[in-house]
C-alpha cells in the first residue's frame, strides 16, 4: 500500500507531464483512444467522488471565519473567466463551436489541481480549498446559467438540461462520497493515498478521449485554439491576482485568488460540451487541462519566491511534504 500510495504522489506531483504526454499520443495516434470517448462522463464521475470523498466540514469553516475574503474568490471567479472567454471569443471572431467550447471552460468552477498548486506557491490553503469547495457546489446553477447568458449567440443552449447534467455529474459522486467517507470512517484514509493517481488517470482518459475525436479539426484550428486558451488563462491568474491586491489581501491571499479563478475544472467542461454540443466544442476544455496544469506549476514557483514586498527571493530548497 505505501508503494501505491508513493506512486500516486509521484503521479499527482507530475500532472502536467503526464496530460501533456498522452495529449500528443492521443493526436498523433486517435485510433487508439477513439474508444475513451463514452467512458468521459463516468471518468468524472469518479473524479468528483474522490473529492466527495476528501471533503470535510472543516474546509468550510474559512467561510465562517472569513466569509468575505471567500465570497471574494467566488465572484471573481465566475465573473472574470466567463467574461474573459466572452471577449476573447469576440475579439478572434471564433467560429460557433469553438467559441461555445471556450465560455464553457470558463463558466466552470475551480480545477480539481489548484488546490495543490496553492500550496506549492505557499498561499493561504485554507482560502483556496473553501472558494474550490463553494465554486463546485454553486456550478449546477451558475454554469448552466453564464452558458445560457453567454453562449446562446453562437448555439442554443439548454439551462435545465445542463443543470440537470452537472447535478449528475459533480454533484451526485461528491454528496455519495461525503456519504462513504461518513460510513467508511478511518478506512477511507486509504483510497484517499490514491486518489492523486485516480484522478490522473481519469483527467487523462478524458484529455484523450476529446483530442482523439477531434483530431482532425484540431490540426485545422488548434493553434488558434491554444493561443486563445493561454490567454485566458493568463488574464484569470492576473486579474484574480490583482483583485486581491485592490481589495488589500495579504500575498497569500492574492496566490490563493490568483490560481483559483485561473484555473478550470476542465474535465468538467469536456464533458458538458461532449454531452450537450460536440467534440469541438470539448477542445477548448481539453487543451485548457493540458496548459493550466503547466502554466500553473510555473506559476506556484514563482509565487513561491515572492516575499510580501513583491521582491522574488533566491532558490530555496523545497520541503518534501503534503499538504
Amino acid at each position: 500500500m505505501r508503494a501505491l500510495a508513493a506512486l500516486s504522489r509521484f503521479v499527482g506531483n507530475t500532472f502536467a507531464y503526464w496530460v501533456l504526454l498522452f495529449a500528443v499520443l492521443a493526436f498523433l495516434f486517435p485510433s487508439w483512444f477513439i474508444s475513451l470517448k463514452v467512458l468521459i462522463v463516468p471518468l468524472l464521475g469518479l473524479v468528483m467522488f474522490g473529492m466527495g470523498l476528501t471533503l470535510k466540514l472543516d474546509d468550510f469553516s474559512e467561510v465562517v471565519r472569513h466569509p468575505w475574503r471567500v465570497a471574494l474568490g467566488v465572484i471573481a471567479h465566475f465573473m472574470i473567466m466567463p467574461g474573459v472567454a466572452w471577449l476573447l471569443c469576440q475579439a478572434f471572431h471564433l467560429p460557433a463551436e469553438i467559441a461555445v467550447g471556450v465560455i464553457l471552460v470558463g463558466c466552470c468552477p475551480s480545477g480539481t489541481s489548484s488546490n495543490v498548486m496553492t500550496w506549492l506557491a505557499k498561499g493561504d490553503l485554507a482560502l483556496s480549498v473553501a472558494i474550490a469547495a463553494v465554486t463546485t457546489l454553486l456550478a449546477p446553477l451558475l454554469t448552466p446559467a453564464l452558458i445560457w447568458l453567454l453562449a446562446s449567440a453562437w448555439l442554443p443552449v439548454s439551462f435545465m438540461e445542463m443543470f440537470w447534467s452537472i447535478l449528475q455529474l459533480v454533484m451526485l459522486p461528491i454528496v455519495l462520497g461525503v456519504i462513504a467517507q461518513r460510513l467508511l470512517g478511518d478506512k477511507v484514509r486509504y483510497a484517499v493515498d490514491v486518489l492523486p493517481l485516480i484522478s490522473v488517470v481519469s483527467i487523462v482518459m478524458i484529455v484523450c478521449a476529446v483530442v482523439s475525436a477531434s483530431q482532425g479539426r484540431i490540426a485545422e484550428s488548434g493553434l488558434l485554439i491554444m493561443a486563445v486558451v493561454i490567454l485566458h488563462n493568463s488574464f484569470g491568474f492576473l486579474l484574480g491576482y490583482f483583485t486581491g491586491k485592490l481589495f488589500k489581501l495579504p500575498l497569500a491571499q492574492r496566490k490563493s485568488l490568483s490560481l483559483e479563478v485561473g484555473m478550470q475544472n476542465s474535465g468538467l467542461g469536456a464533458a458538458l460540451a461532449a454531452a450537450h454540443f460536440s467534440p469541438l466544442a470539448a477542445v477548448p476544455s481539453a487543451l485548457f487541462s493540458v496548459w493550466h496544469n503547466i502554466s500553473g506549476a510555473l506559476l506556484s514557483t514563482y509565487f513561491r519566491k515572492m516575499t510580501p514586498d513583491g521582491v522574488v527571493a533566491q532558490d530555496e530548497p523545497v520541503v518534501n511534504e503534503r499538504p
